[in-house]
């Protein structure tokens, strides 16, 4: 069985959302609840999946190696499909999740007031134009990859929840939108956000 270190509504619910996916086994475990956390070298962030005691870092990391061990029709064999898969998981990873990253960085660090306001707001207007890009790849597909979710999926729906903690417009087309309500509807994400409130309570 596997164990996940997770914080609620964190980025660690994509994980936890692909793992039921997979229907895979999985112990969840709030950071806060955490005893052990330190010793997985987490860098003090989630997540952190335990796989026979071997610590995996980084979701991207977690995802691609949780795909290469089970088999699943969610990531291609190989060739410019796989590099396609991957360059939409690192798009996800390392791009939108960092954009959101900022809106709460100027949410902790700057006083109220008209540059924090300025500052927030051109945070959201980033995002709005990453949406942007999303719009297009789903031109003529319910999901990122055509009519099968994937882990990008996961992490997208995760992603766009975060705007509601701010005071802006993030703005989201039609096919996100559908998208986004696809995935909070999926068996398998639904399972992970009760689970892990359940865990959290």
């Amino acid at each position: 069985m596997y164990k996940l270190i997770y914080m609620p509504g964190a980025c660690s619910l994509a994980i936890h959302a692909l793992l039921n996916e997979l229907k895979q086994d999985v112990e969840v475990v709030d950071r806060s609840k955490a005893v052990d956390f330190d010793k997985h070298e987490s860098r003090g962030m989630v997540p952190v999946l335990i796989d026979n005691g071997q610590s995996i870092r980084e979701g991207a990391a977690i995802i691609l190696y949780l795909l290469e061990k089970h088999k699943n029709n969610m990531i291609p064999e190989s060739g410019l499909e796989k590099a396609r898969f991957v360059e939409w998981i690192m798009f996800a990873n390392a791009t939108m999740h960092p954009a959101y990253g900022r809106l709460f960085f100027i949410g902790k660090t700057m006083e109220d007031g008209p540059a924090k306001h300025q500052a927030l707001n051109a945070a959201a207007d980033a995002i709005s134009t990453l949406w942007q890009a999303v719009e297009r790849q789903l031109k003529n597909a319910n999901y990122i990859f055509g009519e099968q979710i994937t882990a990008v999926d996961f992490m997208l729906a995760v992603y766009a929840s975060w705007g509601q903690y701010f005071p802006v417009d993030i703005i989201m087309g039609d096919k996100v939108r559908r998208l986004i309500a696809a995935v909070n509807a999926q068996p398998a994400f639904i399972k992970a956000v009760e689970d892990e409130a359940a865990a959290s309570a």
